[in-house]
């Protein structure tokens, strides 16, 4: 008698639901994202890192003075230097002063970005241009510009004209140096890459040499801003009747440092305004820059 066996039943598959942390068997290590040390760490605002150097000095400063290490008629303290600019924003004497200032330095910068950026052009893009241009320049850039100051006097008077061309000639070197050297930096496969397009000389210098040379035409600017000012201290001492230069000249013969230090307060802020202001079209105008942040 035969016995005859059935088939085993296949098992049924499993198709409860498993954990993603469990693998499964014979599959590869479990992958982990990786997070730079960087942002591990403890994130304060950039805002409150940036302010903390400014403001450990206006803290050491008022503890100076609070214990007698300044005297008063050496450094004012923080305290008699905010209350002053306070009487000098009440009279309307500040405000007169920045408006007198901020247009000096603003006619003299836009001269001084106009010459400045138009020689570096003749220079940067023509040999004959070089040949004609940068040895003059680089030998007057060697000159200072206070030195010329009694010159100035004699060519344009005392009025406003000697002011504006200290400032206008202090801007224009900087800018020069850095357009010439920016144009002069393209890298020539760029041009060449131009040149294998069909791109004219105008349309060489429209897409690629400009392009090329606006992160030195920016590095320049923000170079020029902070000489502006600089050069607008030394102008405004040149016979002046209004402006920040003349109310440290006042404040200066009557021994008034706390006037001084207010003046030299708004020059800062002003300097760092413009600074910001340039940073900002910077980000704008170089968005196509990939460049290192920092860490």
């Amino acid at each position: 008698m035969s016995i005859s066996h059935a088939p085993p039943h296949p098992a049924a598959p499993d198709i409860s639901p498993k954990s993603p942390s469990s693998p499964s068997p014979g599959a590869g290590p479990e992958l982990q994202t990786l997070v730079p040390s960087s942002t591990r760490r403890t994130r304060i605002p950039r805002w409150l890192r940036r302010t903390s150097g400014p403001l450990t000095l206006l803290a050491l400063w008022q503890v100076l003075s609070a214990t007698g290490v300044l005297a008063g008629d050496v450094l004012a303290s923080p305290g008699t230097v905010a209350r002053v600019a306070g009487d000098l924003i009440e009279n309307g004497s500040l405000q007169n002063a920045m408006g007198v200032s901020l247009q000096r330095v603003a006619l003299g910068l836009l001269f001084g970005t106009v010459v400045g950026t138009a020689l570096a052009l003749v220079s940067g893009l023509f040999r004959i241009g070089e040949d004609l241009v940068d040895a003059s320049v680089q030998m007057l850039r060697t000159v200072p510009f206070v030195g010329l100051i009694p010159l100035f006097i004699i060519w344009f008077g005392i009025g406003e004209a000697p002011k504006i061309a200290i400032i206008t000639l202090g801007v224009s070197f900087p800018l020069y140096l850095n357009v010439y050297a920016g144009i002069r930096g393209v890298d020539a496969q760029l041009i060449e890459a131009g040149e294998s397009l069909g791109l004219s000389r105008w349309g060489l210098v429209r897409h690629v040499i400009l392009p090329g040379a606006l992160p030195g035409a920016m590095t320049g600017l923000r170079y020029s801003l902070g000489i502006s000012w600089l050069a607008l201290v030394f102008a405004e001492q040149v016979n002046a009747d209004a402006g920040l230069g003349f109310l440290m000249v006042q404040a200066r013969d009557f021994l008034r440092t706390d006037v001084i230090v207010v003046c030299l307060v708004v020059y800062a802020f002003l300097g760092l305004t413009a600074d910001f202001v340039v940073r900002t079209l910077e980000r704008l105008l170089l968005r196509w820059r990939p460049t290192f942040t920092g860490r």
